[in-house]
């Protein structure tokens, strides 16, 4: 049966349930998930004969060629499903939030007995530590996190310890910044838990609460006759204080509200969020969407946006502002209520305070966007001007629009992979990286450098002359990290693989100089060339991808060294343990709950497997 054929049967049994749309291309790729109240209704909608239909919807019904459903018990269901599904796939045809993975988050480690502050990208649910984010500024993140660490005593060290006394105070102890000091047994859990409530208030932005509960402690320490604890939390109210009156009050309510604006403009769109807590503007992060193209599909992007931001987020506020209305707000509503617990509002005001807020967040996203466009056009004329004078540097007929670079990867001739970055118009294109584990013999000497690069090489063009999908489009540039041995290698390779004409060069790490092919004198560029900045970068990003390859696959190994002292774990229980944690590091930041929780896995063995990884390295034992 066709696919158009297999499409038409699929529409014409489409249930009425509740649930989500799964819309497919030709490759069996998502390119697009929604959600209805009625399945049937809704994706029959998409290929009705209507000019009601926009031109990116159109764009999207002439690509699919297969969908799937799936049926849920409620809307609710089927919105929860949904967020899930575009983090999962991020389809092209849906508003996706820009690299929301990348985005930093403060972590309390509240599952620990002494709980530390630190600084993560990984949200890690269900693992009993608070979280608080996202921040797209990591200057933000850093200031908060040194400003919390001078005004309370928690842990600056990132070891977990129990209060068991296992070593001296360290400096930090001395200087009064690491008051607790449970490494040496001083510390009064009581108190310390005390202060990580402070820090979680102080957070979540409710500094009024905390500047109350500071003070009620500060007296009753002078009632006590405890003036030097009296002193210090005296100085953490001044320093708190001081915070809270550079914060703006917008609300004459103690209402805790995220205003929401989004603004498009030339294709971009940016969301620009204040946070109001206690009715002052505490902080403010702006957003990126990707998959907007006009002002038309605004109430779209702001309902995905606010599933997106709020699936992650660790703090629901009661009242949502947003600058236009949404249609499915009552189940948005409803999810967010399930989220916080009470009541949440999603309202878009069209006058008074809450109207100008509003419209102060707008501006600001506008500016984001206008800083960017200039931004983007500055950054476009110097890759040009780069790539103009990289043609003549190597002679090119025109502008290199694809540029590949190679790189080796090896410790003494062990754990050796090549890594191939791509740059396209002078950026990077990371979807077509591409990683090798190299397949001649290992040796533990002196590493062969040249043969494990004509390796490389050569099974890269062999591919692409078997037609690979993954190595069809051949490069423009060859850019190949090293000096005369390595580029002659490469050419050796393209030359039996049956593509000498492709241009190459090397670039020796050594006083930065290019090798042409069949010249035995370098170029030496000016340290103030574009073209030279732009090879420095791509053999920067070729010599980070090849590298951090390398750590994994000797972080593997590793693993399933120390793992074969362990008695109880056989292969299968260690495939699963290399699959779920990937290295010994990952490993030894679990819990035993945690490494019990990996499939055949029971706790006795997780004990074993926690206590072999976290024997101190004086008695043997390392990663």
């Amino acid at each position: 049966m066709a696919r158009s054929e297999l499409l038409t049967e699929k529409l014409k049994s489409l249930p009425t349930n509740s649930g989500c749309y799964l819309m497919k291309d030709e490759a069996g790729t998502i390119i697009y998930v929604g959600k209805a109240v009625n399945l049937r209704n809704r994706v029959r909608s998409y290929f009705q004969k209507s000019s009601a239909l926009t031109p990116k919807v159109r764009r999207l019904v002439a690509r699919i060629v297969d969908l799937d459903v799936i049926v849920t018990d409620s809307e609710l269901e089927a919105l929860i499903l949904e967020c899930n599904l575009i983090k999962e796939h991020k389809p092209h045809y849906n508003v996706r939030l820009r690299d929301d993975k990348q985005y930093p988050y403060l972590v309390l480690t509240t599952s620990e007995p002494f709980p530390r502050l630190l600084i993560t990208r990984r949200v890690r649910r269900g693992d009993g530590n608070r979280y608080f984010g996202p921040y797209t500024s990591s200057k933000a993140v850093w200031e908060t996190l040194r400003l919390i660490y001078r005004l309370f005593p928690l842990v600056t060290c990132r070891k977990q310890w129990d209060n068991r006394p296992v070593q001296r105070p360290c400096l930090y102890h001395h200087m009064g910044r690491c008051t607790q000091a449970p490494c040496a047994g001083k510390a009064d859990p009581a108190a310390y838990q005390a202060a990580v409530s402070d820090v979680a208030l102080f957070l979540e932005g409710k500094q009024d609460i905390l500047m109350r509960k500071l003070r009620a402690d500060m007296e009753a320490a002078a009632d006590a006759l405890e003036f030097e604890r009296a002193a210090r939390l005296r100085d953490q109210i001044q320093a708190v204080e001081t915070l809270v009156e550079r914060q703006k009050v917008v609300s004459t309510r103690s209402a805790d509200q995220d205003v929401v604006a989004l603004v498009t403009d030339q294709g971009l769109t940016a969301v620009q969020m204040f946070f109001v807590r206690g009715g002052k503007l505490i902080g403010q992060e702006h957003f990126l969407l990707d998959g907007l193209e006009s002002d038309d599909d605004l109430e779209e992007a702001t309902a995905e946006f606010i599933k997106q931001y709020y699936q992650e987020a660790n703090y629901v506020p009661s009242e949502v502002l947003v600058n236009t209305r949404i249609e499915e707000s009552e189940i948005i509503e409803q999810w967010l209520r399930g989220k916080r617990g009470t009541k949440v509002t999603i309202a878009a005001p069209e006058r008074g305070d809450k109207k100008s807020l509003l419209e102060m967040a707008a501006s600001n996203a506008r500016l984001a966007i206008d800083q960017m466009l200039q931004r983007t056009a500055t950054e476009n004329d110097r890759i040009m001007h780069a790539l103009a004078e990289l043609q003549e540097v190597v002679a090119l007929d025109d502008p290199p629009e694809r540029i590949e670079a190679y790189d080796i990867s090896t410790i003494q001739g062990r754990y050796s992979v090549g890594g191939m970055v791509v740059f396209e118009r002078g950026k990077p294109a990371k979807a077509e990286y591409r990683r090798f584990r190299i397949q001649m013999p290992e040796t533990t000497g002196e590493p062969n450098d040249f043969a494990m690069m004509r390796e490389v090489i050569l099974r890269r063009l062999t591919a692409a002359s078997k037609g690979d999908p993954k190595f069809t489009r051949l490069p423009d540039l060859m850019l190949i990290d090293g000096g005369k041995g390595q580029l002659s290698s490469a050419m050796e390779a393209a030359a039996e693989a049956g593509a000498p004409q492709i241009a190459m060069i090397g670039l020796a790490k050594q006083f930065e100089l290019i090798f042409r092919p069949g010249e035995s004198v370098p170029i030496a560029l000016s340290r103030n060339s574009q073209a030279l900045m732009l090879l420095l970068r791509i053999r920067d990003e070729v010599h980070r991808y090849s590298v951090t390859y390398h750590r994994n696959v000797r972080g593997k190994n590793s693993l399933v060294s120390v793992l074969d002292t362990v008695s109880g774990i056989g292969p299968a229980r260690r495939r699963e343990l290399l699959r779920t944690f990937g290295s010994v590091d990952m490993m030894k930041q679990a819990t035993v709950d945690e490494i019990a929780g990996v499939p055949s896995m029971n706790r006795k063995s997780a004990e074993a497997v926690y206590n072999i990884l976290h024997v101190p390295d004086t008695q043997g034992v390392g990663a």
